[in-house]
């Protein structure tokens, strides 16, 4: 794996680790997405002349995530699993609680709660929703929407060990500090793959989950 670098912003812009309570972000997020008019986002951008997406000829598998974030006041913090390492793809990986969208669902909405519900045990009741994301494609072949969304602290959450092998919440500001975006690449099918990356701790928050945090942070905090 090579590391290429960080996003940093040293121009007084105030960008840089930028802080806002829960509240505040409640608030500038339902604002920024309320007006969102932009194109699809995904690994594409990174990787402009991937063979993964210029000789794809399979339909987008739609498919959704929660970016739920915890109202823990002033430090407001997000919540990711680690998948369990028996899973057949993305075995072990850091990710947002979502999946496939299925028939019976009503939407992208109802589909992030529903595995939501399903994978850490978290109550659609407790969700409080702000809007949803650009769509973010990617190099695997699925279109997701990641929907944000505001919880009570201290939730009784529960993996289910089926899937999630822990469940965990990391701070807002940490993933919202563009110095902590990191781009990184490894050699994948013969063919060099750029990927934002965030570790935090022991935590290595990779691909396509750094991929929508990065998204987030461009769409309320850019």
């Amino acid at each position: 794996m090579i590391v290429e670098g960080m996003d940093r912003h040293g121009d007084g812009s105030g960008r840089l680790g930028k802080k806002l309570t829960a509240q505040a972000f409640r608030a500038r997020a339902r604002e920024r997405l309320s007006a969102l008019s932009v194109a699809d986002a995904g690994d594409h951008i990174l990787n402009p002349g991937s063979k993964r997406f210029i000789d794809r000829k399979a339909p987008l598998k739609d498919a959704a995530v929660l970016i739920a974030v915890v109202d823990r006041g002033a430090n407001p913090t997000v919540i990711l699993t680690q998948r369990t390492e028996h899973l057949p793809s993305h075995a072990g990986q850091i990710a947002f609680p979502g999946g496939k969208i299925d028939r019976g669902d009503d939407g992208p909405l109802a589909a992030a709660l529903r595995e939501a519900h399903e994978e850490v045990g978290l109550r659609p009741s407790s969700v409080a929703p702000v809007g949803s994301l650009p769509n973010y494609l990617t190099g695997s072949g699925y279109k997701i929407v990641p929907v944000v969304a505001v919880v009570p602290p201290d939730l009784a959450l529960v993996p289910n060990p089926g899937e999630v092998a822990d469940v965990f919440e990391v701070p807002l500001a940490f993933l919202m500090n563009p110095a902590n975006h990191q781009r990184h690449s490894r050699l994948f099918q013969d063919e060099k793959r750029y990927f934002y990356a965030m570790p935090y701790g022991e935590r290595y928050i990779w691909g396509v989950t750094a991929g929508i945090i990065r998204l987030l942070y461009d769409t309320v905090y850019g």
